[in-house]
């Protein structure tokens, strides 16, 4: 399966290395550093070399390169390696390679029980706290002088039970149980308006602190909707054939429940609108106009806007007057970025100006695009619900809630 792993910064070093079933040069790098010089924003997840296939996965500032001898089913070393960076922040809220440094022999220590001898072993976060508890600093000096280690000598109580992602024995004061549906919308919007291609890309992460063995059933308005299904391990997938309902004995802390992705573009609801005009003439002075507004939200707030446009070559520097947040401009990568901020719906912001071009241009290079960040706060893009939890096996009364939230994914907009 997987014989090293190799961590590697956003300049090239490589600064943490691992090995399991045999010890692989860190040089074997070179080959992903070569595809990432060639193409920083789209690195091939699997490069094949003379000896090794390496898989990569790139998170934040971070690259995990992981070496394998034999053809393995790419998709799974992939999940694999998220769930690394998933366990990394789960510990220590952050997987930069400042803290990754700081806490080398935690991170030592988790791929030695998350890994044995190359195949996955324990992934789940309750187990690994179990086994290996996280850093604190009264713990860290504790350990510095008494010359012990985070490694727990008791096996944790779920590693061999049929349930192993939920520990036993859980018991809170309060019992409450949060679900947080979040989607990303993926869309092109062509210099008419219309719709060229629209998908979401949704999950539901939950944080559940619930005392004893709760078994939980929760239930949507509309679960036709969804075209690709992902879970945690924890669901009973024949129920969701059978009935479209999650039946599940949730993990205990923070977990995502399920992924989803909706393909049908009668279903994805565009929910902002750009207004724009641009006009370059042969000469030394261009237009640009943009306004933006919302589109489909049911009243709900758009907030944390931004725009991001790439401007033809010739241009040399843009003169503009927002009426909302602000804008810069990259004479060398020719970028203009507009932060807007929250739109309101009485006065929809709005930017406009003068755009200087190189003097004698002719040639005027293809319109641009325009990049669109936002944030939907208690709106599901999709319209999906969720409609009931119900909760058997525990007498208690839980506290329950549900958050959604809409945001853009890559959302372009053609002028």
């Amino acid at each position: 399966m997987i014989h090293s792993l190799f961590i590697v910064n956003s300049s090239g070093e490589v600064f943490l290395e691992k090995h399991w079933r045999s010890v692989v040069s860190r040089s074997v790098c070179e080959y992903f550093l070569d595809a990432q010089r060639a193409a920083p924003y789209d690195v091939p997840p699997v490069i094949a070399t003379p000896h090794y296939y390496l898989i990569t996965v790139q998170r934040d500032s971070v690259s995990l390169v992981a070496a394998c001898k034999q053809e393995v089913p790419p998709l799974f070393v992939i999940e694999f390696l998220h769930r690394v960076v998933d366990t990394f922040q789960d510990y220590f809220s952050d997987c930069s390679e400042t803290v990754i440094k700081d806490n080398y022999v935690v991170v030592y220590e988790l791929l030695d029980e998350m890994l044995d001898n190359g195949f996955p072993l324990s992934t789940e976060s309750n187990i690994l706290k179990e086994l290996i508890k996280p850093p604190n600093i009264l713990r860290t000096i504790a350990n510095t002088v008494t010359g012990k280690s985070n490694v727990s000598t008791i096996l944790p109580s779920g590693q061999l039970s049929a349930i192993p992602w939920r520990r036993s024995g859980v018991r809170y004061t309060n019992n409450e149980a949060y679900f947080d549906v979040i989607e990303e919308v993926d869309a092109i919007i062509d210099k008419s308006g219309s719709t060229v291609f629209a998908e979401i890309q949704g999950h539901i992460d939950c944080c559940i602190k619930l005392s004893g063995m709760p078994d939980l059933t929760l239930s949507f308005m509309n679960p036709r909707l969804f075209d690709d299904v992902s879970f945690h391990p924890c669901v009973r997938f024949k129920r969701w054939e059978a009935e479209r309902l999650l039946s599940f004995i949730p993990p205990d802390g923070n977990f995502r429940l399920m992924s989803y992705h909706i393909s049908s573009q009668s279903v994805v609801a565009i929910p902002i609108y750009i207004r724009h005009n641009f006009s370059i003439k042969t000469g030394e002075q261009g237009r640009l106009d943009l306004t933006i507004g919302p589109r489909n939200t049911l009243g709900r707030t758009v907030d944390k806007v931004k725009l991001e446009l790439t401007m033809p070559r010739c241009v040399l520097n843009c003169l503009l007057t927002p009426n909302q947040g602000k804008y810069t401009f990259d004479s060398v990568t020719k970028t203009l970025a507009w932060d807007v901020g929250r739109i309101d719906v009485s006065k929809l912001p709005n930017i406009r100006g003068t755009v200087s071009i190189t003097p004698g241009s002719t040639n005027i290079d293809a319109n641009p695009s325009i990049n669109v960040q936002f944030q939907i706060s208690q709106l599901a893009v999709s319209g999906l619900k969720v409609n009931r939890l119900d909760m058997y096996g525990e007498k208690y009364k839980p506290f329950k809630g549900v958050k959604y939230l809409t945001k853009a994914g890559k959302f372009q907009v053609r002028m």
